[in-house]
């Protein structure tokens, strides 16, 4: 069946408990395989990337529970939809899943906060490394036969911009602060007092990209965001600093960004997030030498997925028993 990689079966009694998921890493890592084996759920796999909903519009009608990866979940997913009872997130940004479709279904949401921050905190410091050394065109230059020294520029004594202070964002200032750098930041609803014990200053987005050397960007995604950083934007930041986007793709104008890279107004950037995922590769950004990609792998540690997944089978056990997990986003689904 091309929806699914296929279904795994618990080998206890799931009371016929039938778990779809449109998250690869859900439940394949650390404890997860032998804790979901002895639940006796049944696990249906729909990650066919040719599909927008991964496939799941072709078990839609008989599963019990939808833990959710990157694949819109809205209204149309609960087409035929007549067992469904709950959306879990297996992450945690909820911006593909439209909380009030769920809400007038009664179906509570859950997701799994900070199961996965240090792993996307830990990236960011990773693709901050990369474009400061060089390391991706190192990388290229040696197994090409080449021998290209490019040097490279230390991120101690720089200035790193932190655009949403929230869990990862507290992870990355702790981890830049100890590699010596300066950190600011910009957050609609910041926590001032994590931000004076480690001497943050908060700014102003725009006052920020003008005086950062690097920004990352870890923020919702959104209409609200949308394009939150375009060449209006870009373009007061200095022409040395470099830009990465963990958040969403659609936060950042690539063809603004594009443009800016390509005429020498921004040294280069780091992309996690796509608006379309695989992306276009004809865009002009690909042809770069100066950008750094990674497939939205921010959360992708084994760690991270073993976190993210005991969570989501907590919550799914919790509903099972009749209990309501302290992780649901949407409450009112349970008045009366």
């Amino acid at each position: 069946m091309p929806a699914s990689d296929g279904n795994t079966n618990g080998g206890g009694d799931g009371g016929g408990i039938v778990v779809a998921t449109t998250s690869p890493g859900f439940g394949r890592h650390g404890r997860l395989p032998q804790i979901l084996e002895e639940t006796g759920w049944e696990i249906i796999r729909c990650t066919d990337t040719s599909r927008p909903d991964g496939g799941l519009s072709d078990h839609i009608g008989r599963i019990d529970f939808l833990v959710a990866g990157l694949p819109a979940v809205n209204a149309s997913t609960f087409d035929g939809a007549t067992r469904l009872r709950a959306v879990l997130k297996h992450g945690v940004g909820i911006d593909s899943i439209d909380l009030a479709a769920c809400t007038a279904k009664r179906l509570p949401v859950t997701n799994t906060p900070a199961a996965n921050s240090n792993a996307v905190a830990e990236l960011a410091v990773g693709l901050m490394f990369s474009l400061s050394r060089n390391i991706p065109q190192g990388h290229v230059s040696v197994t090409s036969g080449g021998w290209e020294r490019r040097p490279g520029i230390e991120v101690s004594g720089k200035v790193l911009g932190i655009v949403g202070l929230g869990n990862i964002g507290k992870l990355l200032a702790r981890k830049a602060i100890g590699l010596g750098m300066t950190v600011i930041a910009a957050d609609l609803y910041p926590d001032r007092a994590f931000m004076a014990e480690h001497n943050i200053e908060l700014l102003d987005l725009d006052t920020l990209l003008a005086r950062a050397d690097y920004v990352s960007l870890h923020v919702f995604g959104g209409a609200g965001n949308a394009a939150l950083i375009g060449a209006d934007r870009l373009a007061l930041m200095k022409p040395t600093s470099c830009l990465m986007n963990l958040a969403r793709g659609e936060v950042v104008d690539n063809d603004a960004l594009a443009d800016a890279i390509e005429n020498g107004r921004l040294r280069g950037a780091a992309i996690d997030a796509f608006v379309t995922e695989p992306p276009d590769i004809s865009h002009p950004l690909f042809r770069s030498k100066n950008v750094v990609f990674t497939p939205h792998s921010g959360a992708d540690s084994l760690e991270a997925f073993e976190n993210m997944g005991m969570m989501v089978v907590t919550d799914i056990k919790d509903f099972i028993a009749g209990n309501r997990p302290s992780r649901v986003l949407n409450p009112e689904v349970f008045a009366s």
